[in-house]
């Protein structure tokens, strides 16, 4: 550390910077210091560099905010709302089933809600769309309570906490599909909140620079814990939001410094180190350290003693403090230093136990949110609030590392709780654990009422109805439905003619957001870079190295096309805004986010789950899929499980389309699903690179697209009256060796083929799991039939299905298959090869078919087993080489 040789001239330079700030203010002082910062730096001079501020709160007291409201009103209320919560979780853990529930996590960030519910959630009204809220999945209860004294719910309701099969339970999280005139946005799946909240803004900008929609003076408010900051997605994107100027986004993280089992940063300091994070990432940072019970200390701190000490204490020991009490706070915190302690010489330990922190100090949160939401510098805001976890619950939680954890109170506990808070309630009531609700004309429940009013009505609360679209006819897509004639396309390059068709409609096409993360080119989406424009908040400053050539990588303001970098995440976090702007926004959007497949569900599958809940509509469209389609990549980049994944979100629909023509009646049929019918569902449509010819539509196919399977052609064997004959089952870019496989069944082998196209397996399989379960219920009633059962029952021979994924997605059907039933898969990993010698290894080509169709004959009795050897001298087949699911 440096010496002070001269202590006199660093008095004089401290006095001149003092009298600067006193006469012209901090603005002259900032300039003042950056250009002494530039002089000093010409010579090589290293300054001591910090991106951090001192362990206090960035709003000096003469510049806070004064909050206009009743102070000991509020109080009361927040009390009410404060027990409430509780008593909900600790009433559902005395029932028969050991609900759970969490309440130490609103008991420190309950100020924090209550000052936004008060001044800032703008409810939407006549003039405006509402702020849009991603409140802390844990502090649910909190926001249950609050409701519940406004008259939004009922104490049955609130006894029905987690309990949500009967319809009308509160749910544990906030889960839009279980309420979905209530949540919004799905966020106890923790860091899925933040990186929403981002692009929501995100999104929110780049329909206001579309002029599309104003934005106004909403907010995206997002609020989460320091522990959470430790997942990829709450910081990973924050850059995004420092770039693209979003100052309509405001984070409040409640800093209590605790994980679900002990501290963030026990060794450290987790608001110093979120604040460098933030600062560094372009975003304003408001840290709310301290309440006003320590701005008189603050003012007594003329050498600076006790700021040093501040800064030198670690979250650790300021945990311990809480839970020590203000005894040992005065020893261990005030006892650091002798000037320290003389200064609070002549407090008690009941005046040291008043030193609140800032997150519990409506004055001090008041301040911080009346400046983010006026700041107005271009730039989004953290707001960094210090809590303690558990506060409010003295000795049974409060600053324990088991807070998380808790759930039931004993009755003393209840007793304290109940003081502290001033809730009227008599002892002999607090067995029960009742709520409490004052009267609808009392001053507690109008005030409330009143402050809600003035900010458009009550909180939260969610648009579930869709605008409906005029969905253009199918023969928009007449150049797709018609063929591509001699010449040789992928279904990739279909769906960019079908996006295209879709853009240039009038009805739709400033609706339609195609949203790609990096590889538009790779998807031959390049066509639409100069024709829509690359969206970025501040357009295009530079000159575009590819100018002069048709396709030049063009940005724009009011660009269409979202394109989200080397980001998944961040992409699936835009598709999410887009496919919920009908509700958020009242302004449906028909997004379509195409990516690599095997990068969807398998790396952003919390999220994809997460656009489930909050009932997302629009299309997912996976990009090079299949095993072995894809030339060259292996690995880490074929898609062999998608569709399995897919099927696990219960409103996702997946398809693998074969042609072009199939792909435009599906995405024809969704739109007109979710944006006419208004469904709450979304579609998965994967989609290959590889180019052969693109057949026409044949007549009457529209209706086994959709449900899943429609018969393709037959293929008869010629010279044989009664050849035997198998039923082939294909999807994707298999359906062509599918094909093939058919002809040589015929020439080789005399065998005749019925050839059905796949569109969707899953949508087969859901579909005679419903008929199984409907037979199931209603064994007096005459028995109904799977789809798949209804297409071969009446077809001869047994079924053989081939697809470029997992044997397991093709394994789905097998109940409802009346016949004998071989599935061809691509199980085990991928690798790079050629197409062909994929299909080969991976057991799924042509021959393959090939000889299991004649496999599946000689199992039934139809032909001789000597048929089967000879076709696999025949194909080269060797029985014996390594199975690929385990090489």
């Amino acid at each position: 550390m440096y010496q002070d040789d001269d202590p006199i001239e660093t008095r004089e330079w401290l006095d001149a910077l003092e009298s600067l700030i006193e006469n012209e203010g901090i603005d002259r002082v900032k300039y003042i210091l950056e250009r002494l910062s530039e002089r000093a730096s010409r010579d090589g001079t290293e300054l001591p560099y910090s991106i951090t501020t001192p362990f206090r709160n960035t709003i000096p007291v003469t510049q806070e905010a004064r909050m206009p409201g009743d102070l000991f009103m509020e109080r009361r209320i927040r009390s009410l709302i404060r027990w409430n919560a509780m008593a909900m979780v600790v009433r559902a853990n005395k029932r028969p089933g050991d609900l759970g529930g969490h309440i130490s996590t609103f008991s420190s960030a309950a100020t924090l809600y209550d000052v936004g519910f008060n001044y800032f959630f703008h409810g939407g009204d006549d003039k405006r769309d509402s702020d849009l809220v991603y409140f802390q999945g844990h502090a649910a209860p909190g926001i249950y309570a609050r409701s519940f004294l406004e008259g939004r719910f009922s104490e049955e309701q609130l006894d029905k906490y987690r309990e949500e099969t009967g319809g009308e339970g509160l749910s544990s999280y906030p889960h839009p599909w279980l309420m979905p005139d209530y949540w919004q946005f799905p966020t106890v799946s923790m860091g899925l909140g933040p990186i929403q909240s981002i692009y929501q803004a995100h999104v929110m900008k780049y329909l206001h620079s579309r002029e599309l929609i104003d934005m106004g003076d909403r907010k995206v408010w997002s609020f989460l814990g320091d522990g959470e900051c430790d997942e990829p997605e709450t910081l990973g994107c924050i850059s995004k939001a420092g770039r693209e100027k979003l100052d309509n986004l405001i984070f409040v993280v409640n800093c209590n410094l605790q994980r679900l089992d002990g501290p963030v940063r026990g060794n450290g300091k987790i608001m110093q180190e979120l604040e460098g994070v933030f600062r560094g990432a372009g975003w304003n940072v408001i840290k709310v350290v301290w309440g006003r019970m320590w701005d008189p200390l603050f003012e007594q701190d003329e050498d600076g003693i006790m700021q040093r000490a501040m800064d030198e204490v670690c979250d650790g020991d300021l945990q311990n403090y809480a839970f020590k009490g203000p005894a040992a706070t005065r020893k261990e915190f005030f006892g650091k230093y002798p000037e320290l302690a003389k200064l609070v010489e002549r407090l008690s330990d009941d005046d040291i136990a008043k030193l609140n922190r800032g997150g519990h100090d409506p004055y001090k949160v008041y301040a911080a949110y009346h400046r983010a939401v006026h700041q107005n510098n271009g730039k989004p805001t953290v707001i960094l609030a210090h809590t303690i976890k558990g506060y409010g619950f003295g000795a049974a939680g409060e600053a324990q590392n088991t807070a998380h954890s808790l759930k039931k109170l004993d009755l003393d506990t209840l007793k304290a709780f109940r003081d502290r808070f001033g809730v009227p309630l008599k002892d002999e009531e607090l067995e029960d654990v009742p709520y409490y609700r004052p009267a609808p004309d009392s001053p507690e429940l109008v005030y409330m009422k009143k402050k809600r009013q003035e900010l458009g009505g009550f909180y939260p609360k969610r648009n579930k109805e869709c605008q409906p679209l005029q969905i253009p006819d199918l023969d928009i897509f007449k150049a797709v439905l018609e063929g591509s004639g001699d010449r040789e396309i992928s279904t990739t390059m279909a769906f960019v003619r079908l996006l295209g068709a879709l853009v240039k409609d009038k009805r739709v096409g400033k609706r339609v957001v195609p949203i790609v993360p990096d590889e538009a080119r790779t998807f031959g989406m390049e066509g639409m870079f100069r024709q829509l424009g690359i969206y970025t908040s501040e357009g295009q400053k530079y000159v575009p190295q590819d100018r002069d050539q048709i396709m030049y990588y063009r940005e724009a303001k009011q660009g269409q096309i979202l394109q989200e970098g080397i980001n998944e995440a961040g992409a699936m976090a835009t598709w999410m805004a887009a496919a919920t702007s009908y509700s958020n926004n009242s302004f449906p959007l028909i997004p379509f986010y195409t990516f690599y497949s095997m990068f969807g569900f398998q790396r952003i599958g919390d999220l994809a789950w997460a656009s489930g809940d909050m009932q997302a509509r629009g299309f997912l469209i996976g990009g090079t899929a299949g095993r072995t389609t894809l030339n060259g990549e292996g690995l880490q980049h074929q898609d062999g499980h998608s569709h399995v994944l897919a099927n696990t979100i219960p409103n996702c629909k997946a398809y693998d389309p074969a042609y072009g023509y199939e792909m435009a009646v599906v995405i024809h049929h969704g739109m007109k699903e979710m944006f006419e019918e208004d469904k709450n569902v979304f579609y998965y449509l994967t989609m290959e690179n590889e180019n052969y010819v693109q057949p026409a539509m044949p007549k009457g196919c529209e209706e086994g697209i959709i449900k899943g399977m429609y018969l393709f052609e037959s293929v008869e064997a010629k010279g044989k009256k009664k050849s035997p004959r198998v039923q082939l089952m294909g999807a994707g870019a298999i359906f062509n060796e599918v094909r093939e496989a058919a002809q040589l069944l015929k020439e080789d082998w005399g065998v005749a083929s019925d050839v059905w196209s796949v569109t969707s397996y899953n949508e087969l399989a859901r579909d005679g799991q419903h008929v199984e379960r409907w037979n199931a219920l209603h064994p007096d009633d005459k028995p109904r039939k799977a789809y798949v059962t209804q297409c071969l029952e009446k077809q001869k021979g047994p079924v053989i299905s081939s697809t470029d994924y997992i044997k397991l997605h093709s394994e789905q059907l097998r109940a409802y298959i009346p016949a004998t039933y071989m599935t061809l898969g691509t199980d085990g990993f991928g690798r790079s090869d050629t197409r062909e010698k994929l299909r080969n290894f991976f057991e799924v080509d042509r021959y393959y078919v090939t000889v299991d169709a004649l496999a599946a004959l000689a199992k039934d009795g139809e032909i001789d087993q000597k048929q089967v050897l000879e076709a696999m001298r025949k194909y080269g087949i060797d029985r014996n080489k390594p199975n690929p699911a385990h090489s």
